[in-house]
């Protein structure tokens, strides 16, 4: 240990300091309080799995839709309405997209026989005319069909807007048909395969199952596992119509959850599909509603490059993975049944603050006096003063005051502003028991002398007959043994203190004053007893014993010695002092703040 504490870095442990509260109802909610943590992180350890280390999922995803649209499709022929019957297979209405998603078309318009040349724009705001004048060459728009030429030409009946160069004729601005033209898309199906990877864990499956019938369809209770999907099904889910969305197009993600257990004795690794519609709803109210993008079909006629441009609405649909795969770890074991051993320091806070709580002013004043059955909560106070022990920061004006005819203390902590220090209020605050072991340390003569048989036990009490004041006494001296400040004129407020709040006779006129104070042989004994071979001569002993004899006197009437260090003597005790143990210069240096 010697060794230990020759090194520069010293062999020192710091431990804290417990309090050790017996008290059954206290006990019992520390106890319950432990018991749900212990409940909770068993809970959590076992539900969530936190002994296992846990790597998210790497995947692929390879989508398959099967059906066949029957498309009926009305057009005017020689004036006439005619029906034009159509097949479209996985060819027509599948489209393939970057990442994990696809197209599905459920309605479309077409402008056919479309070939570069010159003809009238469609009829908007920008690009009616009356005549030349309201046509601009080369202009150019960004929702323009083409350049215009700078003519004014007839477009319908008596409709003109302006010429341009581009593919003729200009696609119209319909409506998309409703109902939808593959309405009947409801009833495809889609096959989704999804591989996943676990590198971490050195695991890969997929969602399609070994013994899994071809022929079945997800259903979320008969078939959760089937990864063949029903178009229609899917929007059921979500509380869609599929009808009403094949009109103008949506976007609909199709979630696959894998939350694997890679454990041995409970390995599970199934998938679990969910649905949610991605787009906006209100379809109506939003400005660009549903899902379409334009594309052609070019060919060639009498050598001449025409094209169809078809404008298709459909579903998209976006296939999102996520997941985790776990297994046990031993060290995500120990780091978590590291971490909630922190849990268990709630249960002390806990028990703290109902201390703090019940044991505040608010409680004391308008709790207790209402809820009796609150009354037995009165005792945390006891706890509360022997737990926490209150500090006040050691300022310029922080000072203490003491009264022989007041069982309290004052605190002062404020600026005297030439008011004197007897004047001044201040805050009450309860005066330190005094452990009456610490008064071993007397010498001998002071302690008591034996007593007499048959004589009574005499206790001498202060006189507290009312004194007349001597003219030359100060006016806020109430015992009339006080005596002016020697300080400058700026500094003597401090001073002006008696040691009494009302008239009545000093304290310094008392036996135990004499005693504990001005004993000389009990302060030589105070100063011997922390430097034994102090030699001095009679100023410096003078000295020595009459900062002894302050320091005796602060720690009578205080108690505690932090209250003691900021305690200024009543004028009457400090000359009395002085007298006793005079300065040679005779000046005195009066009261300076420890801090």
């Amino acid at each position: 240990m010697g060794a230990c504490s020759q090194t520069p870095l010293r062999c020192q442990v710091k431990s804290v300091k417990v309090l050790l509260i017996e008290n059954s109802w206290i006990g019992f909610l520390k106890n319950l309080f432990m018991v749900c943590i212990v409940v909770y992180n068993c809970f959590a350890l076992v539900s969530d799995k936190r002994y296992q280390r846990k790597e998210p999922v790497i995947s692929s995803v390879h989508s398959k839709i099967k059906g066949i649209a029957e498309v009926k499709k009305e057009i005017m022929e020689n004036g006439q309405k005619k029906v034009v019957q159509s097949v479209f297979d996985m060819a027509d209405y599948t489209f393939p997209l970057q990442g994990n998603s696809f197209f599905m078309m459920t309605n479309f318009l077409k402008t056919e026989g479309q070939e570069q040349g010159l003809c009238p724009e469609y009829p908007t705001r920008r690009t009616l005319c009356s005549s030349d004048r309201g046509c601009k060459k080369g202009w150019l728009g960004p929702l323009s069909k083409g350049i215009q030429t700078g003519r004014c030409v007839d477009y319908k009946e008596k409709q003109k807007t302006c010429e341009v160069f581009a593919w003729c004729p200009v696609e119209a601005a319909e409506k998309a048909p409703a109902p939808a033209l593959l309405v009947s898309a409801e009833n495809f199906t889609v096959l989704i395969k999804n591989n996943i990877d676990f590198p971490g864990h050195n695991y890969t499956t997929r969602n399609i199952l070994p013994d899994l019938n071809s022929t079945c369809t997800f259903h979320k209770t008969r078939d959760p596992q089937c990864p063949i999907f029903r178009l229609g099904d899917i929007f059921q889910e979500t509380g869609d119509n599929f009808s009403e969305v094949a009109i103008q197009g949506g976007i609909m993600g199709i979630e696959i959850y894998w939350d694997c257990n890679l454990d041995r004795w409970f390995h599970h690794c199934r998938p679990k599909y969910s649905f949610r519609r991605l787009d906006d709803k209100t379809t109506k109210e939003s400005l660009y509603p549903g899902y379409n993008f334009r594309y052609a079909k070019y060919y060639k006629e009498n050598n001449t490059e025409k094209r169809t441009l078809i404008k298709a609405y459909g579903i998209r649909f976006d296939i999102l993975v996520f997941g985790t795969g776990g297994k046990f770890d031993i060290i995500q074991l120990i780091v978590y049944i590291g971490s909630t051993l922190s849990y268990f320091g709630l249960a002390t806070v806990f028990i703290d603050m109902l201390i703090n709580t019940y044991s505040s002013k608010y409680c004391k004043s308008h709790v207790y006096p209402w809820c009796k059955c609150c009354q037995p909560c009165a005792v945390n106070e006891y706890y509360y003063k022997k737990k926490y022990e209150s500090i006040v920061e050691p300022t310029q004006t922080l000072k203490y005051v003491s009264f022989v005819d007041e069982p309290y203390i004052r605190m002062v902590n404020e600026r005297l502003l030439g008011r004197s220090l007897q004047d001044v209020k201040g805050e009450k605050v309860l005066r330190p028991q005094l452990d009456f072991a610490d008064l071993s340390w007397l010498p001998l003569s002071l302690h008591d002398p034996p007593l007499i048989p048959g004589q009574p036990e005499e206790i001498q009490l202060l006189d507290e007959e009312v004194h007349l004041k001597s003219r030359d006494c100060p006016d806020w001296c109430q015992c009339g043994n006080c005596l002016p400040s020697q300080l400058p004129e700026n500094q003597r407020c401090l001073e002006e203190l008696c040691c009494r709040k009302k008239l009545g006779a000093c304290i310094t006129t008392s036996e135990l004053f004499r005693d504990l104070v001005l004993s000389r042989r009990a302060l030589q004994f105070l100063v011997q007893y922390q430097e034994p071979l102090l030699v001095l001569d009679a100023d410096s002993a003078n000295s020595r014993l009459r900062h002894c004899a302050y320091r005796s006197y602060t720690t009578w009437r205080f108690g505690s010695q932090d209250l003691a260090d900021f305690a200024i003597l009543p004028s009457c005790c400090r000359w009395r002092i002085r007298r006793e143990f005079p300065k040679s210069e005779g000046q005195y240096s009066g009261f300076k703040s420890p801090y």
